[in-house]
């Protein structure tokens, strides 16, 4: 008994801090609003930024008032021995890390990079992929900080409401560094056959960029 009503406390005391921090953020952005030209409103939008802005802080303390609450976890000991582990795992990567990033560089610093493009742009001009994106598509797989530099490369030439700064958002949320993925993190581990692994993700990355080139042409943006 005295433990369903500690947790009915810690509920009550949960749903209090978020409803307080959700009319806060409402007031503010009202009143930020205010201050800006007046734009039609959009629910699905407002709605949206809302669930953006609020999505990793309710997972985040979600988890830690559940494994206190719930589960009598001490969450602040379980987090520094997390962090150990993880600077131990961060120490072992590195190799790996260095080695990826050395060879990532010969690559795109030799011409291999403009020569894969240029064989490949006649296909992508055929579908009607924009010429601005195909550096994109090719240096994602192996780099986040280079596809990061060449997207906003993107949106400096075309802006990011342009066709070619939204399909350069959707493939940069919908793809990841493949290569890089797999180079740390199963060679920190010791795994030497990848077996499907490399052909599963490349498809992967594949198929997230079809699909941001197809919602971004067909979908009806609200501008």
């Amino acid at each position: 008994m005295m433990n369903r009503n500690r947790t009915k406390k810690y509920l009550f005391i949960f749903f209090f801090i978020i409803t307080a921090l959700f009319a806060w953020t409402v007031f503010a952005q009202d009143q930020a609003q205010a201050e800006k030209p007046k734009i039609p409103f959009n629910p699905f939008t407002s709605v949206m930024d809302l669930v953006s802005q609020w999505c990793i802080p309710l997972i985040i303390f979600g988890i830690a008032f559940y494994a206190y609450a719930m589960k009598k976890v001490k969450v602040y000991e379980a987090f520094v021995e997390g962090a150990k582990e993880g600077f131990n795992v961060a120490i072992r990567i590195i190799p790996y890390l260095v080695a990826i990033l050395f060879i990532i560089g010969i690559f795109r610093a030799g011409g291999a990079e403009k020569i894969f493009i240029r064989m490949v742009k006649p296909i992508t001009n055929l579908v009607g992929v924009p010429p601005s994106l195909l550096p994109l598509f090719f240096i994602r797989p192996l780099s986040g900080a280079g596809a990061r530099a060449v997207m906003i490369d993107i949106f400096n030439h075309h802006g990011p409401d342009s066709l070619d700064g939204l399909i350069a958002s959707c493939v940069q949320g919908s793809t990841e560094t493949t290569f890089y993925v797999i180079a740390v993190y199963l060679g920190s581990i010791g795994v030497r056959r990848t077996r499907y692994a490399v052909p599963a993700c490349l498809f992967g990355d594949l198929c997230g960029m079809i699909a941001s080139v197809v919602i971004c042409k067909f979908w009806p943006w609200p501008f």
